[in-house]
């Protein structure tokens, strides 16, 4: 069985949206993007170019439309990418249409039951990247088996968030941490079971 891992950078409140560049996803009215261009530092940089080893991927529609548009001609940046499986969660993509058959290894899948059926194949990974609908769907339906969370040090108020009207109530154990010269705090935690309840101090 394949694990679903999440990458996720964000803010101290939640929030993911755009975190690469002003342009890269303005909806909403979104005025910060490219909010964790300052807190780059070698460590930082040491921990994005292990993430960014081959493996296939998870992706909502809006991510992948963005990625389509610009992976392709930066794949030196990012080996493995381009010969990846990208698996898109949409009900408006075909797979005839030109961005899907312009990138290759795209598949559309359009149904929670597809995503288990693949996580329940042999093969690599899948990374999800972005995607906060997507992700938020994979909450809800318990099939996060990691989270691989950069929180930096900075609220944003409005934007699309990591958790945000989906999320089942579930434990997950802390696996590896470590805290960036720019203050991120770089967290990779494990999905374990039920959530436990009881008195303090009893």
């Amino acid at each position: 069985m394949r694990k679903i891992i999440v990458f996720s950078m964000i803010s101290l409140d939640g929030v993911m949206q755009s975190p690469g560049g002003p342009k890269e996803d303005a909806s909403g009215g979104f005025k910060y993007g490219g909010w964790v261009a300052s807190y780059g530092d070698e460590v930082y940089d040491e921990v994005v170019k292990k993430e960014l080893q081959p493996a296939n991927y998870l992706l909502g529609r809006k991510t992948y439309q963005i990625w389509a548009g610009y992976w392709p001609k930066h794949a030196e940046f990012w080996p493995g990418i381009n010969e990846g499986t990208k698996y898109v969660f949409s009900k408006r993509l075909k797979k005839t249409d030109p961005i899907v058959t312009g990138w290759k290894n795209s598949v559309i899948i359009k149904t929670v039951g597809e995503i288990k059926k693949i996580k329940k194949s042999k093969g690599p990974d899948l990374h999800v990247w972005g995607s906060s609908r997507l992700i938020q769907l994979l909450l809800k339906n318990d099939l996060v088996d990691e989270l691989r969370l950069k929180i930096h040090p900075l609220t944003l108020g409005k934007g699309k968030k990591l958790f945000e009207n989906g999320a089942i109530a579930a434990a997950f154990i802390l696996r590896e941490s470590i805290i960036t010269t720019g203050g991120v705090i770089i967290a990779s935690y494990k999905r374990a079971g039920k959530v436990k309840t009881g008195t303090v101090g009893a």
